[in-house]
């Protein structure tokens, strides 16, 4: 087997070593502010970039197993964003923002189309939805592409207590693109991979408990999860109306932040989450934050249980000069500081999690079944009867469906979850939030998504940048939490802090 993957990564290399320019642009690695001026000035256009894209796709797919399934109106609609520039007639959307700027979708956020929306399970297949999920609707608005949909691990990681490790039986093994056998984390795994590997432009996960975090760390890549409601939930498959949120995951922040004022905002049919979210969008949008000396005067906490890395490994070596790094710019850094009931937090098994969210699981996932125009199941009992049937292709002796056994034994939200969430916000209340507000601190720094259960908790903020490569080439991220709504001050350090250190680099494949 390791022999077999160490010649398609060869292959695979070969492959598309000659490939990545047309007239004079360079695709790969290419930003938004990079793709639009090429449009300017007639290097590119939205129909060969796309091209580009779903040739990478072939090419590398058959190794990396990061996407699902192309748009087969792909290039439809980078035609059509073209004959809009070409036009000459008004275009308020043309040259700016997402405008023929091709976007792939995790594959639990619905698209009204002709793409599968599955969240990674063949019991989801040939499903039709209503409509398209509020953030792809606000996508279509502001003129992008739909590329298609990425790999995720199967049901958000949310079938079995230790998950599919980066699979699901609709886009196989997701692969870590800088070291073929390192784990590409999920949930969001093929939006990092395809992001990481120029699949796509820019890429969308969504989170409930690190699932935008952790595969852009490991991925070396930028990955932004949203303060919960920032960003709608309708159209996507659930797990928690509490924690669940909608992100980009990119090779730049600056792209990232392009897409978060692309895709944030109210939508009646999230009206609670986003209504109450939407005092937090700044005016004029959060590309005004990005911003060099964005370090300059941040007070960032460095929270005690996180960097317990061993003296004179690559990472604690790392980690104490990014820290240097920060003072440097002006940041002052507040060491030592303890967040309450940590321990508590981070032990996802009792903190209440597992009582809250697959009750939670259970009432959402039948309501966005219910409202399926079209669906070869019904509700969470129709899956585990589908997984059953389907032992040998859902890998259910390998992985089971814990999870989803034990949130089909759920009720509703009764005494025991009401008692669970209640738990879950005082933990938020007087741990990190306590701490943040005590101390006015503008962000705490932690490595990868170590933190994201803190955040998750609360519906907080993080920012995930490149912080470095371990012994082996394997990546790691470094990440910025904060308070809700804190984003411009989180994006303001995250991009001092990427143009500062400039950490990523392209993937190796190495096996």
């Amino acid at each position: 087997m390791a022999l077999q993957l160490l010649l398609l990564a060869a292959a695979v290399l070969a492959s598309v070593a000659s490939t990545g320019s047309c007239h004079g642009f360079q695709m790969e690695e290419a930003t938004i502010d990079a793709i639009h001026e090429g449009f300017s000035n007639g290097s590119l256009t939205s129909t060969s970039l796309v091209r580009f894209y779903l040739d990478r796709i072939s090419r590398l797919n058959p190794l990396l197993h990061a996407v699902i399934e192309v748009n087969p109106d792909a290039l439809w609609q980078a035609a059509r964003a073209d004959a809009e520039r070409r036009s000459g007639r008004p275009c308020h959307r043309c040259g700016r923002g997402l405008h023929g700027i091709p976007v792939l979708l995790k594959d639990n956020i619905a698209t009204r189309d002709r793409l599968n929306t599955t969240a990674g399970s063949l019991a989801l297949v040939g499903s039709v939805v209503r409509r398209g999920g509020g953030v792809v609707c606000r996508l279509r608005r502001a003129g992008a592409v739909v590329l298609g949909k990425a790999n995720m691990e199967e049901w958000a990681n949310f079938r079995n207590l230790e998950g599919t490790a980066g699979w699901s039986a609709r886009g196989g093994q997701g692969r870590n693109p800088y070291v073929l056998s390192a784990d590409p984390c999920g949930s969001s795994t093929g939006s990092a991979i395809a992001a990481a590997t120029n699949m796509a432009a820019v890429t969308l996960g969504t989170e409930t408990d690190g699932s935008i975090l952790c595969p852009a760390s490991l991925n070396s890549v930028v990955g932004i999860k949203p303060t919960l409601g920032l960003t709608s939930r309708a159209g996507v498959i659930p797990i928690s109306p509490r924690q669940d949120t909608v992100g980009p995951i990119c090779r730049t922040i600056s792209d990232a932040v392009r897409v978060l004022d692309a895709i944030v905002g109210y939508d009646a049919r999230d009206a609670i989450a986003t209504k109450k979210a939407s005092r937090y969008v700044p005016r004029g949008g959060y590309m005004q934050f990005l911003r060099t000396d964005g370090l300059r005067g941040k007070r960032i906490g460095i929270p005690n249980g996180f960097f317990n890395y061993p003296n004179g490994t690559v990472q604690n070596t790392i980690f104490r000069q990014h820290l240097d790094t920060m003072r440097k710019h002006g940041a002052i850094l507040i060491e030592n500081i303890n967040i309450a009931n940590l321990s508590v937090i981070l032990d996802v098994l009792n903190n209440g999690e597992q009582i809250a969210l697959p009750a939670e699981f259970k009432l959402s996932l039948d309501a966005y079944l219910s409202d399926l125009s079209y669906s070869p199941v019904h509700s969470l009992a129709d899956i585990i009867a589908f997984n059953n049937a389907h032992p040998v292709e859902e890998r259910l002796k390998e992985f089971g469906q814990l999870i989803f056994l034990v949130a089909e034994n759920t009720t509703g939200i009764g005494a025991p979850e009401r008692a669970a969430i209640q738990e879950l916000n005082k933990l938020s209340a007087y741990g990190l939030e306590k701490l943040m507000k005590e101390l006015k601190l503008d962000a705490i720094v932690t490595p990868n998504d170590s933190a994201s259960s803190v955040l998750a908790i609360g519906g907080m903020p993080g920012i995930t940048v490149p912080a470095g490569y371990g012994k082996l080439g394997v990546p790691f991220g470094i990440c910025f939490g904060g308070l809700k709504g804190y984003e411009p001050r989180l994006i303001e350090t995250a991009y001092a802090f990427e143009q500062a250190t400039q950490v990523r680099k392209v993937p190796t494949f190495s096996p």
